[in-house]
């Protein structure tokens, strides 16, 4: 299962492709994607919601950042799937969480993009943090390292150390909240 092969989304195979596209051209690559989503986790085993809820988010963070060299990480794995389209497993994806398939979640031994195996929420920030100390500490100045949490996941005591610990260090960290009010 594949898109069409006259859309925006045919032809985008990694980040470096989605760089190509013109900035105007984003909102009509989103709308693909997402009808992409729901064609493909209407027929398969899969979290919807989320993942249509940071269509938008994955596509500028793409976009603007240099993933892989800069780190990503998802906080729920379920938030991920634009970011796996986008990453060069739109061909694959219809195999989403089935046997042999690829991850429900990123995993770093499936993609150089997956920049850590996420599991349970309130751990984006505080995985992204030591990266971006590691980075600091390895003289990767440059590098960013980009955390994206969703509103229900920062009631986490974990999210919330993090936060804190964030605060007082000079990493390099940008938390995106994904503020869907639940």
């Amino acid at each position: 299962m594949s898109p069409r092969p006259d859309t925006l989304l045919s032809k985008i195979n990694s980040p470096s492709d989605l760089k190509k596209l013109k900035e105007e051209q984003l909102p009509l690559l989103c709308e693909e994607l997402r009808e992409f989503i729901i064609e493909v986790i209407s027929a398969n085993p899969g979290h919807l919601g989320a993942s249509l809820g940071t269509v938008e988010l994955a596509v500028a963070i793409h976009y603007v950042f240099e993933t892989p060299d800069d780190k990503l990480i998802w906080d729920v794995g379920h938030q991920a799937y634009a970011h796996k389209i986008l990453t060069g497993r739109k061909d694959r994806f219809y195999t989403n969480r089935k046997h042999n398939g690829i991850s429900g979640f990123p995993k770093m031994s499936e993609s150089e993009y997956d920049a850590f195996g996420t599991g349970h929420s309130s751990t984006s920030i505080s995985a992204a943090l030591g990266m971006a100390v590691a980075s600091a500490l390895s003289n990767h100045n440059k590098r960013q390292h980009i955390a994206v949490i969703g509103d229900g996941s920062m009631t986490g005591g974990m999210a919330m150390e993090a936060l804190n610990n964030a605060g007082v260090s000079k990493a390099n960290l940008l938390v995106i909240l994904n503020d869907n009010q639940i």
